[in-house]
Formats: C-alpha cells, structure tokens, sequence
C-alpha cells in the first residue's frame, strides 16, 4: 500500500481501539453493577470483554507498531506476536466455554445450578487464558522463522525491523491455529448450538400454549442461545478472510493477495471486539437494561446541569448585586 493508505489504515485501528476500549468496559461495568457475575454464563461473556477490551488496548497499538516496522530485538518481536495470537486465541477458547455453558443449561437444567457453580466457572476461565497463553507462546520456544530467505540467522538480532510474519510462521498461524485449532472448535461450538436449538424448540412445542416455568425457561434459553450464535457468527464472518487469504499465500505461491486485502482483513479482525458489545446492548436483556439505566442517568444527569446552570448564574448575578450594595453603603 501506499504512503496516504498506510496512515488510513492506522488512523482506522486508532478508532477501533478507542470503540473496543470503550464498548468492553461498558459491557463489564453493566455486568457488574446487575449483578450478573454470580451467573456461569456472565463470568465468561465479561471474560470475552476483557479479552476485546486487551485488543483494543493491547493488540492494536502493537499492531500499529509492527506495521510501521519499528526496530527491536527479534524475541521482543516475537513476544509482540504472540500476544496479539493470545488474545483471539482467548476469544475462541471462552466462545466454546459459553457454548458448553449453554449446553449444558439445557442437556442437564435440574443439576445445572449444583454442577456449573460460580467457583467452578472462574476456573474455567483460568484454564482457557493458560490454555490460550500455553498454545499462542509456542513461537517462542522454537516455531517462528530464524532464518531469512538469504540464509542468514536473525534470532540474536537486537536491531531487528518488526513485521509479523518476518518473525512468526505463517506455517505456524495457518496450520496450527487454523486448521488445527480454530476449524474444529468451530465444528464442536456449531453442533452444541444445533443441540440447543434443537431441544428448546423440541420442548416450545411441548408447551405451546402453556404458561408453565419450563416453557418461560426454555423460551429464555433459546433467545440467549441465539444471542450468543449471532456472537460467534460474528467472529467467523471477522477471522475467517485473513485466515483464508494466509491460507492462499502459503499453499498458493503463485498466486498474489493485495496487501489491501491483507490490511482490510487484519481491520476486519479488530472490529469484531467493537461490535461485541453491540450485540450484548440490543440482544441480552440484563445488559439492554443495565444499558438503558446508564443512558436515562446520563439524560437526567445532563438536564439536570442545564437546569442549575440558570439558578447558578442567577444566584452568581444575586450575590455579585449585593456585593456592590454593600461596596456602596460603606463608601
């Protein structure tokens, strides 16, 4: 890309990482103030706000700084990559902890309270950041590229211009993370979500009609299930066109990708954190309302300024007056 289209580009990633920072600390303030945490399913949707909220904190500016090719030591390039593979490594990981949740909220929904516990889910989470971390590190015991194509080592370089696959492999990205990795938890996510479908349409059409708690409990799981299909749809529409354009480039060396393209997939990537929220805001209703009690206070809190702002300049107007009586009465 050109110059003019290289300063678009990190100007985009700036706006992005502003919405995803934002957006994700409303999503988790909302959490926490309904109180929501005590539920499994809220403590692995905050973790995916924390992961998108790292994105935008983390993994943008670090983006923006490989792509601007800034000098460093080669493992500190590296350790760069890495982080920004840990945090959507992160994603897919907590996305099939939710869809496990889910499951099991319908396959077991009499020993679903006793068996999926609030202790038990935070360690859940621990194990998909370490898993996240252990998997998303491996570069840097050995699978990244030492060697240029000249043949010279660049492992114990300390002036090293960054570029991210200039120091990851994209042997590393494409057939570990994707391949291995990101297609078949998409497969197990997309036949935990059929199950669900399948069973709380199964048990609506049992109790149609009927105001019974199981047809309110399985007419709640259903719409959160799609809620939550819409947010993992989201991430494969996001992901999938850079995974598939490195695909391209390393099992088709004959064939030329954009650097464009390149640019427009790694953007699209990072907008998936933005939009999360979003979803969270229009489509889960304790966070809608949560959503709403912030706006309506925001509203009032705003009205309320316009309307002290007239008393405060007249009582500032009042007191100035009596300040000049009693300058004239003395003199």
């Amino acid at each position: 890309m050109g110059s003019s289209a290289v300063w678009v580009f990190l100007a985009l990633e700036m706006i992005i990482a502003v919405a995803c920072c934002l957006g994700n600390a409303l999503v988790i303030w909302a959490v926490w103030t309904c109180g929501a945490l005590r539920q499994p399913t809220f403590c692995f949707i905050v973790s995916l706000a924390v992961a998108d909220f790292l994105v935008g904190l983390v993994a943008i500016p670090i983006t923006v700084l490989v792509d601007i090719g800034m000098t460093t030591s080669f493992y500190g390039c590296l350790f760069m990559c890495c982080v920004i593979i840990m945090l959507e490594v992160a994603s897919v990981v907590l996305l099939l902890a939710i869809a496990v949740d889910r499951f099991l909220r319908v396959h077991i929904p009499l020993t679903y309270k006793s068996t999926v516990t609030q202790k038990r889910s935070w360690m859940v989470v621990a194990i998909c950041w370490f898993t996240a971390a252990l998997l998303s590190f491996i570069p840097m015991f050995g699978w990244h590229n030492e060697n240029t194509s000249n043949g010279t080592t660049q492992a114990n370089s300390t002036s090293f211009q960054c570029s991210f696959f200039t120091a990851s492999s994209r042997s590393y990205v494409v057939n570990f993370i994707f391949f291995s990795f990101f297609i078949p938890l998409l497969a197990i996510m997309t036949g935990l979500y059929c199950y669900i479908f399948l069973t709380t349409r199964r048990q609506l059409r049992v109790n149609i009609g009927a105001a019974t708690e199981s047809h309110k409990y399985y007419q709640k799981e259903h719409r959160l299930a799609a809620s939550l299909v819409l947010v993992l749809g989201l991430f494969v529409v996001c992901w999938l066109p850079m995974f598939l354009m490195h695909t391209i480039i390393l099992y088709g060396p004959k064939i030329e990708v954009s650097s464009l393209f390149i640019y427009t997939g790694v953007l699209l990537s990072h907008v998936n954190s933005a939009v999360n929220p979003i979803v969270y805001a229009f489509k889960i209703p304790k966070l809608k309302k949560e959503f709403r009690k912030l706006c309506m206070r925001v509203y009032h809190d705003r009205e309320q300024q316009q309307i002290d702002s007239p008393k405060n300049s007249r009582a500032k107007d009042s007191s100035t007056e009596s300040r000049s009586a009693t300058q004239e009465s003395e003199l």
